[in-house]
Order: C-alpha cells, then structure tokens, then sequence
C-alpha cells in the first residue's frame, strides 16, 4: 500500500481473528478506538515501513506491512493521554479499495486480504484487547501501566541504521518524500557533518554560510543552535491561557533561542530541530497540553508548565539524520513562550459588494 491509496478497515471480527489473546499481530497491539473505524474507508497518509524510536531513543526503526491512515489516537482508553500520536495499521487490517476512473466512486479491490494461520482457539475477543489496556502498578489501584502502540514500539519494530539506502527508495517508492526532498535531506546532513556545522565553534562560520546561503529564498535557517541561556537556567514562564481555536504567530528563531538553555530546553522542554521551519508563520490552536503517557514507563504524566499543540504543525523528520523522512508525524509542543496571541479583525466589505461579512475573521499579517 502507498501514500494516496483507499482502503477499508476490516470488520470488527475479522480483526479480531488476526490477534493473539494480547490483542496484538506480529507485536503491534490492536489499540480499542481503533474499533470505531471498522467498516470505514480512509486514504493512506503515509507507508509506515519505518518509524521513529521515542522509547530506548535508538533511531530509526522498521516494521513490515504497516501504514498510517490519517487517524490519531484519541487517548480515551488511555487515561486521557493528549499526544494525539498518529496510528498504526496493519495492512492485515484494511482491504484495498479501488477507485473506479471517472466516476469518482470506490469500489473493492480484488487483491486477497492477508488471512491469520493461527488456529480458531487462538482468537482473540474484544474484552482481551480492552484487558490489554492497562494494568495496575504497585500497590497503588489507582495507579496504571498503561501499553499502547507508542509504549510498546520496540516489541514490533527491528533497527534501522540509517546508511540502510533501501529505506530512502522505500520513502520514494511509497510516495512518502518526493525525489527532492530525499536529495535536499541529503545536502542537509552532508553538509551537517561534513563541515562540522554542529560543533560550537569550529562550525560557526559554516552556520554562517548555510543561513545566507538560505536567505536568498527565504529558506529555514540553520536549524541546530544553541540556545542563549546559562545551562540549567530556567526559561520565564508565560501563561498566555490560549485555547483551542484561537490564532496565534510562533516567535522567530532568535526570539526562541533566547527562551532556552544550552541544551535547547525550555523548563524541561526541548525545541527540537524539526520545529525550526514553523518560526515566524500563523497557525491555530489545536489543544492544551496537561497530560501524557511516558512511552519509557507506560504512566500517565502532568505537564508542570503549559504547553500547546498547533493544527497542523507535527514533525516532519527534515533534519533528523537517524532517523530521516520518519512518516510518523509526531505533533510538536510549543511553549507559550515561544508563541504570539493574534486578535482576530473583521473584514469590511468592499462598496462594490463582494459578498464578504463584516463579522468574517481575518488573520493580520505577521510582522
């Protein structure tokens, strides 16, 4: 299956007759929400040959048959859990759907499904994989260890080395990156290592030359500096209470580097690389952040200062050298410190009478 192909989720007991009594196939566990979709049919966002490794933080690794629709966990069977992660599926799961030419209707593919050889006994219910959800930690009950696809990812992914050139045909091939942005990753970390950019010193002056050289178009500047605080300074706290909804400009690079230390943490939260490109740009509030799983410990984790996610804006793996087109697409968190409020102004319609309202928002340009 590739980026751009329809499919359709099995239904709820031909799923089911695919896991084991832990609710998992080949390690990857069949998560509840994910029922909700049986019957349903989506397009492939991207193919998940290969993800990220956010628990042992090895690198890049690799998983057979795997796609990602574009459907995120919602956290219900998790305690709430907001990270929001995107969801894996095996294509054991979905039934390839075809578009009929001109007519703009689906229709199903003649192509087999992929059947489970276990024997019948071997089924498994949907109270075992709701059992599979959690279970109690110490002699706390109100405490839970919670197993989900992010907690368990080691136990269905093998390593990847990054110097593995199948994985980048594999992106091609899928429709994951495009040939340009395969060749410009390239440029990017031959460039990274090559000059030894990323050294303190020795590397300015090739930092230097990579953000006038991307000046010219307007391109991201050189995405790995340091912050300017003391190591262990702790960043002021801004509570600007944002919501979901509301309208909000990211600060420019240099405005962030002055909110974190030497280890680019803000209050414990690290500006990764990746977030880089989104400086300077509007985007909406998707949510608040106040809690999430620790995919190290499988418990349930509260966020000590505020932190937002923005619609649309999750990691696009451009300038993580391990693990590089990762189609994981992880939401970022942005401190509100990182982050302007925009007041919303009201379009006034033209005397020739475009059809515009008055009360229609509009976003102010960004300075």
């Amino acid at each position: 299956m590739k980026a751009g192909d329809w499919v359709e989720v099995l239904s709820k007991d031909e799923i089911l007759a695919t896991l084991d009594k832990q609710g998992r196939l080949d390690g990857l566990p069949f998560m509840p929400q994910m029922f909700k979709f049986c019957g349903r049919r989506f397009k492939v966002f991207k193919r998940a040959h290969k993800t990220c490794d956010t628990v042992d933080r090895t690198g890049g690794r690799s998983l057979p048959n795997a796609v990602h629709l574009d459907l995120r966990c919602d956290g219900a069977a998790y305690g709430g859990c907001q990270a929001a992660c995107l969801i894996f599926w095996k294509e054991a799961w979905l039934r390839p759907v075809a578009e009929t030419e001109g007519s703009g209707t689906l229709s199903l593919s003649h192509r087999p499904v992929a059947k489970s050889d276990r024997p019948a006994s071997a089924v498994c219910s949907e109270e075992d994989v709701w059992n599979a959800v959690r279970r109690a930690e110490g002699s706390n009950p109100e405490e839970f260890r919670y197993a989900c696809q992010a907690t368990e990812l080691p136990r269905y992914t093998a390593p990847l080395p990054w110097w593995d050139f199948r994985q980048y045909l594999e992106d091609y091939r899928s429709g994951n990156a495009s040939l340009g942005q395969i060749v410009r990753g390239g440029i990017y970390v031959t460039y990274y290592y090559g000059t030894q950019a990323y050294r303190d010193k020795v590397g300015r002056p090739f930092r230097w030359l990579y953000d006038a050289a991307q000046a010219l178009w307007n391109g991201v500047p050189f995405p790995r500096k340091k912050g300017k605080l003391p190591d262990g300074a702790a960043g002021a706290v801004t509570n600007l209470m944002l919501q979901p909804g509301e309208l909000v400009r990211v600060k420019s690079y240099d405005e962030i580097l002055a909110t974190l230390d030497r280890g680019n943490k803000n209050r414990g939260l690290f500006f990764d690389a990746e977030m880089v490109p989104f400086c300077g740009r509007t985007y909406r509030v998707k949510a608040r952040i106040h809690k999430f799983l620790d995919e190290k410990t499988g418990k349930m984790t509260m966020l000590k200062t505020p932190a937002v996610m923005l619609e649309n804006v999750w990691c696009q793996s451009r300038y993580s050298d391990c693990r590089m087109f990762c189609p994981r697409a992880i939401y970022s968190w942005w401190r509100e410190a990182w982050l302007e409020r925009l007041p919303v102004e009201p379009i006034r319609s033209d005397a020739g009478g475009s059809g515009s309202n008055d009360d229609t928002p509009r976003v102010p340009r960004a300075a």
